[in-house]
């Protein structure tokens, strides 16, 4: 209630800020915008670490859960979720009345964007989502330290 009321006064523009690019990196992630998506991670690791820390995976993990900030409305994120022959890194499981796809999202460092799928793919993260076959995204996201560029990859079952 208190959340609501802070934003309702709009006495936060920064917070309200954050909450707005978080909707819109959802609604990006699952109309499988890559290039919004890779910019909307970018600003929020450019926003979350400090100088010294950035170029760190757990870094990025921080960033990209920060991102996804409102959708702790929708989704349950569970973190390094056993599936198939390895962990996925992020996972979002829609809540009972969402209406929303389950997201795998993997994090690499210093790595090709399409690895990630391939990955994803060879260890065989969705067989965990069995359930939500029919609505899963498969997001993989990649920092590169030295171009410092982010990159997006995202797929649809």
């Amino acid at each position: 209630m208190e959340f609501s009321l802070v934003l309702r006064k709009a006495c936060h523009p920064e917070l309200i800020r954050m909450v707005r690019e978080s909707d819109a990196l959802l609604e990006a992630t699952i109309a499988g915008d890559e290039q919004a998506v890779a910019s909307a991670i970018a600003r929020a690791h450019d926003s979350a670490a400090g100088p010294m820390w950035y170029n760190d995976e757990q870094s990025l993990r921080f960033a990209v859960k920060l991102a996804y900030l409102t959708g702790i409305d929708s989704f349950a994120r569970i973190e390094e979720l056993p599936s198939g022959h390895g962990r996925a890194d992020l996972v979002f499981l829609p809540k009972k009345r969402s209406k929303l796809p389950a997201l795998i999202v993997e994090l690499k460092w210093n790595k090709d964007v399409d690895s990630v799928l391939t990955q994803i793919h060879e260890r065989n993260y969705p067989a965990v989502l069995k359930d939500w076959e029919a609505s899963l995204r498969l997001v993989g996201i990649t920092y590169n330290s030295k171009t410092k560029e982010h990159s997006c990859v995202i797929e649809s079952l």
